[in-house]
C-alpha cells in the first residue's frame, strides 16, 4: 500500500519546499469569527478585498473545491544573509522587506504546486483534484498551515516554525485525497513581548492582534494615499515591507536558511535602493528595474512617496537638491511628502543652529544689555 502522506513530502522537497503539513477540510470556524471581528473592529481598514464576505468563503473549504478532503500546506523560506547589501558610498539607501528582494514568489510559488499536482497524480497513478492557493484567493493560509503542524501562531501574527522561524511563504492544495491529518505543533511565544515593544509604530495592540492601519507594510504596500504624520518619522528608510517584528524575535535567530535560488545572486535585483536615483525614475525606469519582483504591487508613485519619508528620517542634506526637483515635476501625493521631507532632513540642523543662537543671545544679553536696563 502507497503511503501517501510520504509520498507528498517527498515530492514537496523536490520542488523546493522547505517544510510540508497535512490538514483536515474542516470548516475554520473559529478562525472564520476571529477575522470577522477584526473587519468589524475597523483593524483590517485599508484592505478592500478584505471583507467578511471573503472571509466566509475563506473558511469553508468545501465551497472552495468541492469534495474536498485535505489541505496540503507548504512553506518555504526567504531567509538570506544581509551581508551582502552595501549601497554606494554617500548615497542614502532604503530598506526592502526581506520576502520582497527576490522574484515574485507568487509566481513560482503557484507554478510548483501546479507541477506537484501533475506529478502527484502520476505518482500514484490516479487524478488528484486541487485548488491552489499562494497567499491569494480566499484562503486563511496561516490557519490551514497551524493546523497542518508548520507552526503556530506568533504574537505578531506571523506563524512560527521551529526550523525557519517566521521567514516562511506559505502556499496550499486543497486537494480530494484523503489523508491523515499531522498534528498541530504544541509551542507558543510564552510571556515573549519582544516583538510588540520593538513595533515602532505599535501596530501589534495586544498578542495575536494586529492593526494594519499602523504597520509599516501597510503604509509603504497597500496604502494608496497620503501616509498620516504621525506615522512618518517611525518609518525609518523602509521603503517596502518592514521586517523589525520578524528582527527581534528570538525564534528568529535560530532560523536556517533559505535554499531556494530565487532568492539569491543575480535575482535579488531590489536588495538595494537607491532613494535619490529612486525619486527621479520615470514610469519606464521602474518597470525596468522592479518588473518581475513584489515591489511592483507599491507602484512607482508608491515607491517614490516612501522614498520621501525614508529621506527625510535619515536626515542626509545630500537629498535636499532632489527632494526639492520633485516639488517643481513630482506627482502631487509625491510633492506632498516631498515637502516634509527636507524639513526632517534639516530638523537636527536647524536645533543645532537654534541652541547656538540661544547661547549667544544669553551670553550677550547678560553682558551687554541687561546691565542698562
Amino acid at each position: 500500500m502507497v503511503d501517501l502522506k510520504a509520498v507528498i513530502r517527498e515530492l514537496a522537497l523536490e520542488m523546493g519546499f522547505d517544510i510540508v503539513g497535512v490538514a483536515s477540510a474542516d470548516e475554520f470556524h473559529d478562525e472564520e469569527v476571529a477575522a470577522v471581528n477584526r473587519i468589524r473592529q475597523g483593524l483590517m481598514d485599508g484592505l478592500p478585498w478584505f471583507t467578511e464576505e471573503r472571509v466566509r468563503r475563506a473558511s469553508n473549504i468545501h465551497g472552495l473545491l468541492p469534495g474536498a478532503q485535505s489541505i496540503i500546506s507548504v512553506g518555504i523560506s526567504y531567509m538570506v544573509k544581509d551581508d551582502d547589501l552595501e549601497g554606494p558610498e554617500g548615497r542614502p539607501i532604503g530598506r526592502i522587506a526581506r520576502y520582497a528582494r527576490g522574484k515574485d514568489y507568487h509566481k513560482f510559488m503557484k507554478s510548483r504546486l501546479q507541477e506537484m499536482v501533475l506529478i502527484l497524480s502520476d505518482r500514484i497513478s490516479r487524478h488528484v483534484r486541487g485548488r491552489i492557493f499562494v497567499d491569494d484567493g480566499p484562503m486563511l493560509d496561516r490557519a490551514a498551515a497551524v493546523r497542518g503542524g508548520l507552526g503556530w501562531y506568533g504574537k505578531n501574527t506571523n506563524i512560527l516554525s521551529s526550523s525557519h522561524g517566521s521567514w516562511i511563504l506559505l502556499g496550499e492544495i486543497i486537494t480530494d485525497l484523503e489523508l491523515e491529518p499531522d498534528r498541530r505543533v504544541l509551542k507558543s511565544c510564552g510571556t515573549c513581548n519582544i516583538c510588540i515593544e520593538a513595533c515602532p509604530t505599535q501596530a501589534i495592540i495586544a498578542p495575536y492582534v494586529l492593526d494594519n492601519t499602523r504597520c509599516i507594510s501597510y503604509l509603504t504596500i497597500e496604502n494608496r494615499g497620503v501616509i498620516p504624520l504621525e506615522f512618518r518619522s517611525h518609518m525609518s528608510d523602509w521603503v517596502f515591507g518592514c521586517d523589525i517584528c520578524q528582527e527581534v524575535c528570538p525564534v528568529n535567530l535560530k532560523a536556517s536558511h533559505s535554499r531556494e535560488v530565487s532568492f539569491y545572486g543575480d535575482n535579488r535585483s531590489v536588495a538595494i535602493v537607491d532613494l535619490i536615483e529612486l525619486l527621479g525614475m520615470t514610469e519606464n525606469d521602474f518597470h525596468s528595474r522592479f518588473a518581475g519582483t513584489p515591489v511592483m504591487r507599491a507602484k512607482r508613485v508608491g515607491m517614490q512617496r516612501n522614498a520621501c519619508v525614508a529621506l527625510g528620517n535619515l536626515g542626509d542634506v545630500v537629498a535636499v537638491p532632489a527632494l526639492i526637483r520633485i516639488l517643481d515635476k513630482g506627482d502631487l501625493m509625491v510633492r506632498q511628502h516631498a515637502a516634509w521631507a527636507p524639513l526632517e532632513a534639516l530638523m537636527p540642523w536647524l536645533h543645532c543652529v537654534g541652541q547656538c543662537w540661544s547661547r549667544l543671545f544669553q551670553k550677550y544679553w547678560v553682558r551687554l544689555v541687561a546691565p542698562y536696563l
